[in-house]
């Protein structure tokens, strides 16, 4: 893909500022969208070490967050990549969860990549690439009801929409693992090892390991409609 428009939503750190930097580094303009303080300083270090650096602090779940958006990308001339990536836990079992915690998760998770997709639509590019941010999760995760159910609602809003943009865009969902993410390593350390154990490779994934499978899927013109999860095997066991 020549070097366009990448709408990066959570840029501000982890998973989604590894894309960003990686985008970046491939020429891309970023319009990086977080609601974290750490926004501007994430943009700042991408700017200086050469990237063309859009900061937007939105909130994605308001209308305001989503007009906000769109506007930087109509500014910019249209959107080539977009990587829907900002995400919450609200952790807990079924009998104990509350509603505002499970409605909370799915409006971030689910809610903000539909309504953000369906706004930008317009403005893609032919060519252009959705990449969804899931989780392995998705398969199930206990005490992560609501969380495994917004990324199986994200799984399976990737293969509709992969139908509904075809041919003119492509859309496809990266499921990452156990991630070394700041959320990854507030895990208790006994717990984290025991996750570790059951991964085939034997290790926690790369915030960048996950940016370069979101890269190849900006290039592969053929690729649409699939998950690939990065998860060092775990699916296997």
């Amino acid at each position: 893909m020549r070097a366009g428009v990448a709408v990066v939503t959570g840029a501000a750190r982890g998973i989604g500022r590894a894309i960003a930097e990686r985008l970046g580094g491939d020429g891309h303009l970023l319009v990086l969208v977080d609601l974290s303080p750490a926004l501007a300083e994430t943009a700042l270090e991408l700017e200086t070490a050469g990237a063309a650096v859009v900061a937007v602090e939105a909130d994605l779940t308001s209308d305001e967050g989503i007009a906000a958006v769109v506007r930087e990308v109509g500014e910019a001339g249209g959107l080539d990549i977009l990587v829907n990536n900002a995400g919450i836990t609200r952790d807990s079992r079924l009998v104990n969860m509350t509603d505002e915690d499970f409605v909370a998760v799915i409006d971030v998770n689910l809610g903000a990549p539909y309504r953000l997709t369906r706004a930008l639509h317009p403005h893609m590019h032919e060519g252009a690439a959705v990449i969804n941010i899931a989780s392995r999760a998705y398969l199930g995760n206990f005490g992560q009801f609501n969380y495994s159910m917004s990324k199986g609602g994200l799984v399976g809003m990737t293969r509709a929409l992969a139908l509904e943009f075809a041919p003119r865009v492509r859309v496809n969902a990266v499921a990452p693992g156990l991630i070394g993410t700041e959320m990854a390593m507030a895990i208790p350390s006994e717990v984290r090892a025991k996750m570790v154990s059951a991964i085939p490779l034997g290790r926690m994934g790369e915030p960048s390991e996950v940016a370069d499978v979101v890269a190849f899927l900006t290039e592969s013109g053929y690729v649409t409609g699939e998950v690939i999860v990065v998860g060092g095997g775990r699916s296997l066991s």
